[in-house]
């Protein structure tokens, strides 16, 4: 990979997010943090994954403040992992992967679960990207624009 390759990879927003979150294993934790999920027996018994790759994952999303640890909320000898402010700012990712899922991955009449809205009992609405001003807006309607820091130098100059 070229220098200017790196430099953009390493500029972009996306790619340090993948980094962070773009393991399969990783959204699915996350996942069901937001389903209530906290005990590592319970990631465990829900995803079915190899313990030592739980283990992993878990202790990384906490490296990099995705989780906490804190006792038991009732009061026994467990742990929790709870979500942090950084950890629940990830729920409109999921909400748009799952989204997504449902509208191309699933036919006609398949069974799959939907996100329900507690108070209305309703499914959410559908995630839509929105300008300041409330205009919905398509990829062509946006562009990326470098902030911060100092430009690269170029050549010799």
């Amino acid at each position: 990979m070229s220098e200017q390759t790196q430099q953009a990879q390493r500029e972009c927003p996306v790619a340090r997010a993948l980094e962070v979150i773009g393991d399969r294993w990783v959204m699915l934790i996350i996942r069901d943090a937001f389903d209530d999920v906290r005990r590592f027996n319970d990631f465990h018994k829900r995803l079915g994954m190899a313990k030592n790759i739980l283990a992993t994952r878990l202790k990384l999303l906490v490296e990099l403040g995705v989780f906490v640890v804190q006792p038991a909320s009732d009061g026994s000898a467990y742990k929790e992992y709870v979500l942090t402010e950084m950890g629940r700012c990830v729920f409109p990712i999921v909400v748009g992967l799952r989204q997504w899922g449902e509208r191309f991955l699933f036919s006609e009449g398949e069974r799959h679960s939907v996100l329900v809205d507690n108070e209305l009992a309703q499914p959410v609405e559908t995630l839509t990207v929105r300008s300041k001003s409330g205009k919905v807006l398509a990829p062509e309607d946006c562009h990326r624009h470098l902030v911060g820091g100092v430009p690269a130098a170029h050549g010799n100059d």
